[in-house]
């Protein structure tokens, strides 16, 4: 089904987040707040046991929203410009336009990162080729100075950029190096390609003045499961007057992101202007 095929297809909040796909009404981070610490200690001396707390951090899964298109029998048998199959697949693009929109528009989640943390003076960041290097690598070092190498090493780091700003990191990476230079000159640069260690996709759907980044697969997604991608076809719809000739479709999608306390440190509301 075409509706399916759209929602199996890669995405940005697919790349950049944990999905959790499941029928939990609450999502949880159980972690460790308060770590013990190494005493001193001599020998043939007492000790004592040391304490830790326990945190857990929750989110419900509660956020919903519907899409439903009706198709007059006759139009259905009649015009050929949108079948069934064709607005299905038109519901599951929006649906993954919906959740992209909504991972950005939760830049508060994030971790602010402006034009200070690359060493200029506090304010957003404008992104040129002079500052688009420097961006990555202040990111990556933010990242090493949050202790957060060890997720870095093995979920890689994601920039979710404006389409001027992948513009910029193109010609940069065209203008810089030998063999990289030469492969992008000759090939250009696609979305998802990787540069100075990190993964770069685009998106038209950020909020004004901001762009994602930081260490893959920890902004939390959860997807209630036997709503997504199930399309519901009601022949005869019913309404407040009566049943309608035609068909129904209708689709539906349930969720909510969180950015946990413990991990929020490696996800990055870059501010640009």
């Amino acid at each position: 089904m075409k509706f399916q095929e759209r929602l199996d297809k890669d995405t940005n909040w697919k790349q950049m987040c944990k999905v959790d796909i499941s029928n939990k009404r609450v999502l949880n981070n159980p972690y460790m707040s308060t770590v013990p610490a190494l005493q001193a200690h001599t020998r043939g001396t007492a000790y004592t046991h040391q304490t830790y707390a326990l945190t857990n951090e929750a989110v419900t899964i509660n956020q919903s929203q519907n899409l439903g298109n009706f198709i007059d029998r006759a139009d259905l048998a009649q015009q050929t410009y949108v079948s069934m199959m064709d607005l299905a697949e038109l519901q599951g693009q929006l649906i993954d336009e919906q959740l992209e929109t909504d991972m950005l528009v939760n830049h508060a989640m994030w971790t602010d990162f402006d034009n200070a943390s690359i060493g200029g003076a506090a304010g957003n960041i404008a992104v040129s080729a002079s500052t688009i290097d420097d961006i990555i690598r202040g990111v990556k070092r933010e990242i090493r100075e949050a202790n957060g190498t060890s997720l870095m090493n093995r979920n890689g780091v994601g920039f979710v950029w404006r389409a001027a700003d992948f513009e910029v990191l193109e010609a940069y990476v065209q203008g810089n190096g030998f063999t990289e230079a030469d492969k992008a000159l000759k090939n250009g640069t696609v979305e998802g390609f990787r540069y100075l260690g990190c993964d770069h996709y685009v998106s038209n759907l950020h909020a004004t003045g901001h762009v994602f980044a930081g260490v893959k697969k920890l902004f939390h997604l959860g997807i209630l499961q036997d709503t997504y991608g199930q399309v519901i076809y009601d022949q005869e719809p019913a309404t407040a007057d009566g049943p309608l000739s035609g068909v129904g479709i209708v689709s539906r999608i349930d969720w909510e992101f969180v950015g946990w306390n413990n991990t929020k440190t490696l996800l990055f509301d870059v501010l640009v202007s």
